[in-house]
């Protein structure tokens, strides 16, 4: 059964966009990640254009990580001083995307951004996920009789020793707030122009550079998430008019429905085996992009209707 979309302007098949929902939501459920990143591609795949696969995805990202946030707020799982410094960069990097995103689509190189983009990023991220989740699965046959001590949390790099330090106590960290402003201006600067909101890179940013206790670094990290693709899908939707709201409803709903199962699946795998797989993933999805560069289509020659009808 297909249905017209107003804002992508083409039919799709109602089923095809719930099963994609589904399995990006059982794949987010699996891993304990937005999935945007592949969620944007998959659109993109069926025909639909990539500025509006993006800022579509943005709604669908915000109303999906708005019940994660909710969740953590109430176990007290959110430090609200280091959200906020991370909403301040967010929010600049989100409208600096937003501006970039609209540049590149009145100069028509808007697509070919957002796929060298998604190549550069998810080849490079899957790649080195795979490499990490190899070594942690050699270690570990290698190791297995051994106990190797976790990093402390409050371990001190050169990033602990840059200038105009504030002190987040439910963290316990005492650093600098431009490594903050910076994560932050980058996720959200990302996940204005690719759509994804980031949070298989925003997760390992804030432990690996910050040292921010696991505990608190999910419920943090999903409440930039929130607002700066809140505010992404309010800017492409006042600025651009691409947030195709009837999409976004079918994906929400395949999605709320895949992650519970997801979630079920992913309590029953090592987490070496989790993170290889996740890597594959994220690395498969950027080899499709960079094929979809370098390939010749079929058809060398399109047609398309310029905006205003000229």
């Amino acid at each position: 059964m297909d249905i017209y979309l107003p804002i992508a302007d083409l039919p799709v098949n109602v089923f095809l966009v719930f099963a994609m929902g589904t399995a990006v939501g059982f794949i987010s459920g699996m891993f304990g990640i937005g999935g945007g990143f592949l969620m944007t591609p998959l659109l993109i795949f069926i025909g639909v254009s990539p500025a509006v696969s993006v800022a579509t995805v943005a709604a669908h990202i915000t109303a999906s990580s708005f019940s994660g946030a909710l969740t953590y707020w109430r176990r007290r799982a959110i430090d609200l001083p280091l959200a906020f410094v991370l909403l301040i960069g967010g929010l600049t990097g989100t409208a600096i995307g937003v501006w970039l995103f609209g540049v590149l689509r009145a100069l028509g190189q808007l697509d070919l951004f957002i796929a060298l983009a998604y190549v550069v990023l998810l080849c490079s991220v899957g790649g080195l996920m795979v490499a990490e989740s190899v070594r942690a699965t050699l270690r570990a046959h290698r190791d297995r009789n051994k106990t190797v001590p976790a990093r402390p949390p409050g371990g001190h790099t050169w990033v602990h020793g840059l200038p105009l330090k504030a002190r987040f106590k439910q963290s316990r960290l005492y650093v600098s707030i431009l490594p903050v402003l910076a994560i932050g201006g980058t996720m959200g600067f990302l996940g204005a122009v690719m759509g994804i909101g980031g949070g298989f890179i925003l997760v390992p940013m804030l432990i690996y550079i910050l040292h921010v206790p696991t505990n608190v670094v999910i419920g943090t990290s999903m409440v930039l998430t929130l607002v700066t693709m809140g505010g992404a899908t309010i800017m492409h939707a006042a600025t651009n008019h691409l947030v195709d709201a009837l999409l976004a409803l079918l994906l929400m709903v395949g999605g709320v429905i895949g992650a519970q199962f997801g979630a079920q699946a992913g309590q029953k795998m090592r987490s070496e085996w989790l993170r290889l797989l996740l890597g594959l993933l994220v690395l498969a999805v950027g080899l499709r992009f960079a094929v979809n560069l370098f390939v010749t289509p079929g058809e060398i020659f399109s047609f398309r209707v310029m905006e205003g009808g000229r």
